[in-house]
């Protein structure tokens, strides 16, 4: 019989100025990469074999164990960890999925991910921090219910909470708004630093507001306005990121461009319009979207944008959740699918990550994931604070 699998990890040592952490729904790691070096993943789970094998080809440990997170148990985990990250399936809670929320099949994984923790807890290896992140419509599904029971989770298991929303956009040429909620134990200290009066637009915004309206008093009592500072760093524009010979895709037939542009209404022509004007190399992105029409039916549309801003990338279900490019140098019009290596650019993944060969394995991974960025953001202003006061607080 295999050894229990938390054995295969014991001997992944910690350094002293490093927090251990497990990394649940890890994709390809996204959020590791994001948290940075004095973070160390002790523990990675993935249900997914393609995602978990790029996880390892990129990391190289043997932290990584593929398998749904139903069926994980205390013996696959080491030692108690200071974070736990979870990414949990947002198909359910989306405003575009089936509305489901934590009752479906994808989203309802938060429930045996939550057991884990509570076994944890029971253990007396209860993690310092914990961090959910989803999309921005886990803060409304079924009427801001499903929220409630997240916040309720926590504050149950003793935790204080608040919540973010992040925009990749902040960093990189996406718009990405993302939804983290961040957990801490009720007993440690929290710098006043990392704590807002009240709400703060920037990062909590309208719906978040509104979200902890809804919440009962009970839960209001052990909440917390995160703060953390503005970037002010400049973002690269998104013509910086497009190559003109990708690697995994192929530029359109004029035919297939010219079906593009027939595709778009009156408002998207005359921007196609406008940037011909220019008389100068132009790069936009296309999304083909299904709209209403005049007459009760629906068509597809082809709708471009040229301000250097990416839409959402979101992965490979259908034709139309693929992005495309569009490149527009004086009358010539060129179009294709965005490249896996630009996605990765556009999530703030590194040159060095070896991505899938399979188009759609890449998009999926990268579609799937965390903005890096964004998690590098929070793990210096927010996650990283938190978990050094706990340590001067145990040292002293």
């Amino acid at each position: 019989m295999d050894r229990p699998f938390r054995e295969q990890v014991e001997s992944n040592r910690v350094a002293d100025n490093q927090f251990p952490f497990f990394e649940f729904f890890a994709g390809g790691g996204m959020a590791r990469l994001g948290l940075g070096p004095r973070w160390k993943c002790v523990f990675a789970n993935e249900w997914c074999d393609k995602k978990a094998a790029s996880y390892r080809t990129e990391f190289g440990d043997d932290v990584m164990k593929v398998d749904d997170v139903a069926n994980l148990t205390l013996d696959d985990f080491p030692a108690a960890p200071k974070l736990v990250w979870a990414s949990f399936p947002c198909q359910d809670l989306s405003l575009a999925g089936s509305g489901a929320g934590l009752k479906g099949s994808r989203s309802g994984t938060f429930r045996p991910f939550w057991k884990l923790i509570r076994s944890m807890i029971s253990a007396n290896r209860k993690p310092g921090i914990v961090v959910l992140e989803n999309v921005v419509g886990a803060l409304t599904s079924h009427g801001g219910q499903d929220f409630n029971s997240i916040v309720r989770c926590l504050v149950e298991a003793e935790y204080k909470v608040g919540a973010l929303v992040v925009d990749a956009i902040k960093f990189l040429p996406q718009s990405r708004p993302r939804l983290f909620i961040v957990g801490v134990q009720a007993a440690q200290p929290i710098p006043s630093a990392l704590c807002a009066p009240s709400q703060d637009l920037e990062w909590h915004p309208k719906a978040i507001g509104e979200a902890y309206l809804r919440l009962p008093e009970r839960l209001k009592k052990n909440w917390v306005w995160w703060s953390i500072p503005q970037p002010t760093f400049p973002i690269t524009p998104l013509i910086d990121l497009i190559e003109d010979d990708p690697i995994g895709v192929s530029w359109h037939t004029a035919e297939q461009t010219q079906k593009l542009i027939s595709q778009m209404s009156p408002l998207h022509l005359e921007k196609l319009e406008a940037a011909r004007r220019l008389r100068k190399r132009v790069v936009g992105t296309i999304y083909r979207r299904t709209r209403p029409t005049a007459d009760g039916g629906r068509t597809q549309r082809a709708e471009v944008r040229f301000d250097q801003i990416s839409g959402c990338l979101r992965t490979p279900v259908g034709g139309s959740s693929r992005q495309i490019i569009i490149v527009v140098d004086r009358r010539r019009v060129r179009t294709r699918l965005l490249s896996p290596r630009e996605a990765a650019r556009l999530m703030g993944v590194p040159e060095t990550y070896q991505l899938p060969k399979n188009y759609n394995d890449s998009y999926h991974l990268l579609g799937d994931g965390l903005a890096v960025p964004v998690v590098q953001w929070l793990s210096e202003n927010l996650l990283t604070p938190l978990a050094s006061s706990v340590a001067k607080v145990m040292a002293a």
